[in-house]
């Protein structure tokens, strides 16, 4: 599976952004995707999860902000962020697991920078 993210930019804090991750490769629909971002100085963390039945995942910083959704018909997973904040700044990834949403993630994708400024 190759994965590309793109989407990212700047906006204002409050503002809303749409990521998107282009997978190629058979076994997307049966993968479950992650979307993780890293920020300077700090460790990588995941950020919503979805898996190949659609069952979601958020981390509690995100959650009622932003929505993960995959579309198998277009190979492609997306992260619908609102009401952004400036924490919410970081270099996102998409990644791929072959196995639950909790597991390891095989593939990853190049990431994409998202800056909120105050």
């Amino acid at each position: 599976v190759q994965l590309q993210a793109f989407g990212g930019g700047l906006v204002q804090a409050g503002g809303s952004l749409r990521l998107s991750c282009a997978a190629s490769g058979r076994t997307f629909s049966s993968s479950a995707m992650g979307w993780f971002r890293q920020a300077p100085g700090k460790q990588r963390e995941l950020v919503a999860a979805i898996t190949s039945g659609g069952t979601t995942n958020y981390a509690d910083s995100v959650k009622g902000r932003f929505t993960i959704s995959r579309d198998n018909a277009k190979n492609t997973v997306y992260l619908q962020m609102n009401s952004l904040k400036p924490e919410d700044t970081a270099v996102y990834y998409c990644a791929a697991s072959s196995g639950g949403w909790n597991t390891r993630y095989e593939y990853w994708g190049q990431g994409t920078l998202v800056t909120v400024s105050s």
